[in-house]
């Protein structure tokens, strides 16, 4: 009998371990499960945190780009890298460290529009070179355009006499020749017609759109259409001049490329001048 009662307590003894085994395995399971939902609300958690950081900072972005509006230079603000990155965000969504980098790049473009914003203030409101040239272009562009008095048949590799020019490699800055600024005929009213019509090319190289039809109107020729922005926008302009520098002494000068635009052509100017400038457009995921 005691043999019985030794074998059926172990048994019942076995059965039991058996269950606080099973019990701490389900204990173990259970636990794991809860510690794999844990990890997995804390990524979506995270997720979630960088994807309102993102959207917060590309808010700010384009609040920021909103103060460009109207500046006369369509692409002054990279509207299509921000795109990009919108795009890129919403592609690897679901990838914190990717959507980071992409937080980064939007930090970055807001740094670049903020030092653009001050500088532009900066310039506006200085003349570095002392010269009517760089008070027009100042006026024109806002402080977003340079003026820079230096040998201009060097920088724009021009062999013709030139005045000044602009070059479609760095269209944000007027480039006007240091020897001619010199010259005794150079008055402050040539060097402001000379500044609009390098404005003129400021506008065609930074608003390609709108400007390829209104070249059509004088005959495909940037300089033509360049020498009419002078025509139209500085009273009093000519492309021929006399220019008195003693009560008995003058000069008769040329400036420009021969062709005095008419009243239809001055319009399209007009036109033209309406339609150009930055708009920010709305930026989509």
């Amino acid at each position: 009998m005691k043999l019985v009662i030794i074998i059926l307590l172990s048994v019942l003894l076995a059965a039991a371990t058996a269950v606080l085994v099973v019990g701490f395995l389900q204990l173990k399971d259970a636990n794991a499960r809860i510690l794999e939902q844990r990890h997995k609300i804390e990524e979506q958690q995270k997720l979630i945190d960088k994807k309102q950081t993102f959207d917060a900072a590309m808010q700010q972005l384009m609040k920021s780009a909103h103060k460009f509006d109207g500046i006369p230079m369509a692409d002054i603000v990279p509207v299509d890298d921000y795109q990009a990155i919108a795009t890129r965000a919403w592609v690897q969504r679901e990838s914190p460290d990717n959507v980071t980098y992409e937080i980064e790049q939007v930090k970055n473009a807001q740094n670049k529009l903020d030092t653009l914003l001050a500088d532009a203030s900066a310039q506006a409101g200085t003349n570095t070179t002392g010269t009517a040239f760089e008070t027009a272009i100042d006026q024109l562009g806002r402080g977003f355009v340079t003026s820079s008095i230096d040998d201009v048949r060097a920088i724009c590799d021009v062999a013709v006499e030139a005045l000044a020019c602009v070059s479609s490699t760095d269209p944000y800055t007027v480039n006007f020749d240091a020897t001619d600024n010199s010259l005794p005929w150079m008055t402050d009213f040539v060097r402001t017609g000379v500044a609009y019509h390098e404005f003129a090319h400021v506008l065609q190289f930074t608003n390609p759109k709108v400007t390829e039809p209104a070249l059509q109107a004088f005959g495909g020729d940037p300089e033509t259409m360049a020498d009419c922005f002078a025509l139209t926008y500085v009273p009093g302009w000519t492309l021929d001049q006399q220019i008195f520098v003693s009560s008995y002494s003058y000069y008769d000068v040329s400036i420009g490329y021969g062709y005095t635009c008419n009243a239809d052509q001055m319009q399209v100017i007009r036109n033209w001048n309406q339609q150009v400038g930055f708009q920010l457009q709305p930026i989509s995921q």
